[in-house]
C-alpha cells in the first residue's frame, strides 16, 4: 500500500505529496474556494487585530477533526508526535490551532479537554490503522487512480472519517456531516462531495457487514499481504514475525500493537515518595490505577495521565512516567510528553542491580529515565555517569535530576561513546548499554514507528549495536558487569548481537539474570526478555555479561 505524505508550509501554503511506490514528489498550491475565511495571502502579514482573528474563526468545522487532519500530515513527515499533552495537561492545543490557521486559513473554536482526548485517540488510531484504512478507501473509490491521485489533506480527512466510523463506532451520519464540512471549508465544495459519497458508501457496507477486506488464503506471501492489511502493519514485519513466532503468535502481537497503550508511573524513592504515597495522590485525583505485579515502585494507569500532569506530579519530581518493561519517555519534561525509540527499562534496571557505592555508566543516557531510576537506588552513595551525544537532552536530564533530588549522584558527559571509551582510562563497576534499536517491542506506544522502519534499517542498527558494545566493554573493570539491552523483540538485535560480541570478547561470559527479575522473564540462556503478548508489557531484552577475573 502506498504511503502518501504531506508537508504544510506557510506562507505560502504548499502541500508536497509523495507516493513512495508509484509517484515522484510533486509540489502544488493547496486548492481553495474564494471565500475570505479560507484564503491565505503569500505576503508577509503584520500581526492581526482581534477583529481579523474573529473573521478567521469558523464555528462550522469540528475542532478535533481540523487539528487531527493537519497533525496527521505533519506526523507523516516526521515533524510531530501523536501526543498533545504538556506539563499543564492542556496540551499544545493553542499551537495546534495555529498550525490549522497557517495550513487551512481559518481557526475553529478552541480545543477543550474532550477535544484534546479525541485528537490523541483519532490521530493515534488513524496512524496505527493506516494501511487498513487506505485499503478500504481505495476499495470504495471509483477506481484506484482516484485514490492514488488524492491530495494529502483530502486523504487525511477520509482516513479520519473511516477510523471514526469503523473503529470508534461514532454515529455515522454525524461523522459524515462533520468531515464533509471540513473538506468543503478547507478545500472546495467538490472535495466535500467526494467525501460525502465515499463515507456514505462506507456506512452502507458496514451496516451490511460487507466491508471489502482481503481473505487469508493463498501462499505464504499472499497470506502475509492479507495479514498486513487486516492488522495494519508493513508486510516485512508480518513475514519476519511469522518466521520467528508462527502465524498465530504474530497475529496476537499485531493485536497488542494496535491496542490502546497503558502507562506506568514510578514513585520517586530518591525523593522519599513511596508507591503508597503515589497511590494516595492518584486516588485524590480520581485516576484509575493498579499496582504493578513485577516492580514495587510502579503503578499502572490506563487513563487519567492528563490529570497527573495537571496536578504537577511529574514537574515536582514525585514520580516519573515509565513502563515496567520500557521507559515511557519524557522527551521534554517541561514542554511535552511524547514517544521515543530510545526507551529505558524498569526491569532492565533491576537486571543492572545498582548498589550503593558503585560506579555505573549509562552509555546512551538521554532522555534519562534509566539514569534517574538507577540513581534513586544508590541511596546517595556512588555515581551514575550519563553519557550521551546530545547536549540538549543531557541538560534536560540534569534539570530533571534536580527535581528528583538525585543530582548529587549523577554526572553527565557529553560525548560519543565510541570516542569516549577510546580516550578514557577510568573503569567502572557496571556499564549499561541501552542500545539504539528498531523499537519493535514498543509499537503499541509508538503509533507511527511501524511506518518509519524498513527492513534495511536493521542491518545498519546491528552494525551500530556491535560498535557500541565493543566501546562499552572498554569501560568495564575486571570483575565488572556489562549489561546490553534493547526495546526490540527481534533476535538479530538481541541474542545474536550478544553471541557475536562474545566471539570477539572471550573474556566476557553470560551472567544469568534470574537473581534479579522474576523467573517468568528469563530465557533458557539466562537473558531477560519481556514479551508483549505473554506479559502485557512492552517488549524488551537484556543480557548481563561479566568480565571474569
Amino acid at each position: 500500500m502506498s504511503i502518501l505524505m504531506a508537508q504544510v508550509v506557510s506562507p505560502p501554503t504548499i502541500l508536497v505529496s509523495v507516493d513512495t511506490q508509484t509517484h515522484k514528489a510533486s509540489s502544488k498550491p493547496l486548492k481553495r474556494t474564494q471565500k475570505s475565511n479560507t484564503s491565505i495571502s503569500t505576503k508577509r502579514k503584520v500581526p492581526r487585530s482581534p477583529l481579523d482573528r474573529t473573521q478567521k474563526l469558523n464555528l462550522e468545522v469540528s475542532p478535533h477533526r481540523a487539528v487531527s487532519a493537519v497533525r496527521l500530515m505533519r506526523i507523516e513527515l516526521g515533524g510531530a508526535f501523536a501526543d498533545l499533552l504538556n506539563e499543564k495537561g492542556k496540551g499544545s492545543g493553542g499551537n495546534e490551532m495555529a498550525y490549522v490557521e497557517r495550513s487551512l486559513g481559518f481557526r475553529t473554536k478552541e480545543l477543550d479537554d474532550r477535544d484534546l482526548r479525541l485528537v490523541t485517540d483519532v490521530v493515534g488510531g488513524t496512524i496505527r490503522w493506516r494501511r487498513y484504512l487506505d485499503h478500504l478507501i481505495c476499495s470504495l473509490c471509483h477506481d484506484e487512480k482516484t485514490f492514488r491521485s488524492m491530495e494529502p489533506l483530502l486523504l487525511q480527512i477520509l482516513r479520519i472519517g473511516f477510523y471514526e466510523i469503523v473503529k470508534l463506532d461514532m454515529p455515522p451520519y454525524a461523522v459524515v456531516d462533520e468531515n464533509v464540512t471540513l473538506a468543503k471549508v478547507a478545500l472546495r465544495p467538490g472535495a466535500g462531495n467526494l467525501v460525502n459519497g465515499i463515507l456514505r458508501k462506507l456506512v452502507r457496507v458496514k451496516e451490511d457487514n460487507s466491508l471489502p477486506l482481503p481473505k487469508l488464503e493463498g501462499d505464504d506471501r499472499a497470506q502475509a499481504r492479507a495479514l498486513a492489511t487486516l492488522y495494519s502493519h508493513p508486510v516485512w514485519m508480518v513475514r519476519r514475525w511469522t518466521k520467528y513466532l508462527g502465524q498465530e503468535e504474530a497475529i496476537k502481537l499485531m493485536v497488542w500493537n494496535n491496542s490502546h497503550p497503558s502507562f506506568s508511573l514510578r514513585a520517586n524513592n530518591g525523593k522519599g515518595v513511596t508507591r503508597a504515597d503515589l497511590a494516595m495522590q492518584l486516588n485524590l485525583l480520581k485516576v484509575p490505577h493498579e499496582l504493578s505485579l513485577h516492580l514495587d515502585d510502579f503503578i499502572r494507569v490506563k487513563t487519567g495521565l492528563q490529570n497527573v500532569i495537571q496536578a504537577g506530579l511529574l514537574k515536582e519530581g514525585l514520580c516519573a512516567v515509565q513502563d515496567e518493561s520500557a521507559v515511557q519517555l519524557i522527551q521534554t519534561l517541561y514542554n511535552s510528553i511524547s514517544m521515543s525509540c530510545q526507551m529505558t527499562s524498569g526491569l532492565v534496571v533491576s537486571v543492572v542491580d545498582p548498589q550503593p557505592g558503585e560506579s555505573i555508566v549509562d552509555c546512551c543516557a538521554a532522555p534519562g529515565g534509566k539514569t534517574l531510576y538507577m540513581a534513586s537506588r544508590l541511596s546517595g552513595q556512588g555515581m551514575v555517569y550519563a553519557i550521551d551525544i546530545n547536549e540538549g537532552r543531557l541538560r534536560i536530564l540534569r534539570e530533571t535530576a534536580k527535581s528528583h533530588q538525585v543530582d548529587s549522584v549523577i554526572t553527565t558527559i557529553h560525548a560519543d561513546l565510541r570516542h569516549f571509551s577510546d580516550n578514557n582510562v577510568m573503569k567502572y563497576d557496571k556499564v549499561l548499554l541501552d542500545a539504539p534499536c528498531s523499537g519493535l517491542g514498543v509499537l503499541s506506544k509508538r503509533a507511527d514507528l511501524r511506518w518509519n522502519r524498513r527492513l534495511e534499517d536493521l542491518e545498519q542498527l546491528k552494525n551500530l549495536q556491535d560498535d557500541l558494545l565493543d566501546a562499552a566493554s572498554l569501560l568495564v573493570k575486571p570483575g565488572g558487569v556489562l549489561i546490553y539491552s534493547t526495546c526490540s523483540i527481534d533476535p538479530e538485535e538481541n541474542e545474536e548481537r550478544v553471541d557475536t560480541f562474545l566471539l570477539r570478547h572471550p573474556e566476557f561470559s553470560i551472567d544469568p539474570a534470574d537473581r534479579f527479575v522474576p523467573s517468568d522473564f528469563i530465557t533458557k540462556r539466562g537473558f531477560y526478555s519481556s514479551d508483549p503478548v505473554k506479559h502485557s508489557l512492552d517488549g524488551a531484552f537484556a543480557a548481563r555479561l561479566i568480565w571474569a577475573l
